[in-house]
């Protein structure tokens, strides 16, 4: 694999700290800046906006670009939001620089991924996107937690000026290994860039990703009180147990990458009846700690088996747009994050149970498969006449199909 991979991988671990690592600073925030929980809890969501507002935003205005240069400018965003966010001043500049943080998110991976791809033969572009996005799923294992650990004994703005300067180590490492000859994207305007995006496939494609996330998010949004509360561990284990869920998406994501450059459309569909067997299982394994402990890292490997597919779909879909509907993607993610952690919430609320947000997740699962189902016979429904036509064709002119040439 191209070595300018692992600079993709190296800007994917920095956002991946930066997404998550607040969850774990919001009580040190609060108390900082003088709000309560829930209201610093809100500095999560403008992420999340920034990153679905951004997504297809940054990647349709910047079609025409180089990609590297793209990739750059990107980053160089994702630094100044998380050094704004460092000296913000008090809790509405902290938003809105949160939120400047989440507008580069999406378009990173989006353009990234169709990076990755054109570096490497056709055969292995699920695998390429996979290694970009390892750089994600490790942040869940070393970055979140150090990240985490560097706020509680230095103050949260250690922690964003920490991300500052990963993001410029991942600047340095675009520059240098990033090639000039594989990035110019094609010259599309943005009306062109915005069609591609009506096709039927690449939305059943999206509602795929906000489906299949949004059971992962279902349950891991709610996660650190069926670790306590069901399975009987203390919260200062909880810790030590996301970083399972940080291996378990390692290994799906690094699996998931292999098994889809042979069958895209069969590791997506076994990923996420995967996903849904380990959610429904969930209340089970969450009566006992060792259980438990396996539960979060089956978690994270069966939601991740589906993200290199998912990624590598919607850019075949929408091939007209590759950086558009990739980033796209992108945005469906954390819409898929919102959602699910909303229907969790619902489950709780119902008083169903402290693990009740898994089995609703596992119903979103079955929900994605069904949207995965249909685009395949959308799919077959289109091809199959095409292949018919080809036939016809061929079987006219035997001549043209011996030239060297092709034409």
């Amino acid at each position: 694999m191209p070595l300018a991979l692992l600079a993709l991988a190296v800007g994917a671990f920095g956002i991946g700290t930066t997404e998550f690592v607040m969850m774990g600073l919001l009580p040190d925030v609060a108390t900082d800046l003088h709000v309560s929980i829930p209201t610093a809890g809100h500095l999560v969501s403008a992420y999340a906006l920034g990153v679905v507002i951004g997504a297809p935003l940054l990647a349709a205005l910047t079609a025409r670009m180089s990609r590297r240069t793209v990739l750059i400018g990107l980053m160089a965003l994702f630094v100044a939001g998380n050094a704004l966010s460092a000296f913000a001043p008090g809790y509405d500049s902290l938003l809105a620089a949160r939120f400047l943080s989440g507008l580069p998110h999406g378009a990173f991976f989006g353009v990234g991924a169709v990076v990755a791809t054109n570096m490497v033969a056709p055969e292995r572009k699920a695998r390429s996107v996979s290694l970009m996005f390892l750089g994600l799923t490790v942040a869940n294992i070393a970055g979140v937690p150090v990240a985490t650990l560097m706020g509680q004994h230095l103050g949260w703005r250690a922690t964003f000026l920490g991300v500052s300067t990963i993001g410029l180590a991942a600047i340095v490492a675009l520059a240098l290994l990033i090639p000039h000859d594989h990035t110019q994207a094609p010259a599309a305007g943005l009306r062109r860039e915005l069609t591609a995006l009506r096709s039927l496939p690449v939305w059943l494609a999206l509602g795929t990703t906000v489906a299949g996330f949004g059971a992962l998010f279902s349950a891991y949004s709610y996660i650190t009180p069926m670790l306590t509360d069901a399975a009987g561990y203390a919260e200062t284990s909880v810790t030590l147990l996301l970083a399972l869920f940080g291996v378990g998406a390692t290994i799906g994501n690094l699996l998931g990458g292999r098994l889809a450059d042979h069958s895209l459309r069969g590791t997506l569909f076994g990923g996420l009846l995967s996903l849904a067997a380990v959610l429904a299982l969930f209340p089970l394994l969450m009566s006992t700690q060792w259980s438990a402990a396996l539960a979060v890292a089956l978690l994270g490997a069966a939601a991740f088996v589906t993200g290199s597919p998912l990624q590598l779909m919607v850019m075949e879909k929408a091939s007209a747009a590759p950086s558009l509907a990739s980033s796209a993607n992108q945005a469906a993610f954390n819409l898929a994050n919102a959602g699910g952690a909303w229907i969790g919430g619902v489950a709780l609320a119902a008083g169903f149970g402290v693990t009740s947000p898994a089995p609703a997740g596992a119903m979103l699962a079955v929900l994605g498969l069904g949207v995965a189902a249909v685009a395949y016979a959308v799919d077959r429904r289109r091809t199959v006449p095409a292949a018919g036509r080809e036939r016809v064709v061929a079987s006219h002119v035997p001549q043209r199909s011996s030239s060297p040439t092709g034409v």
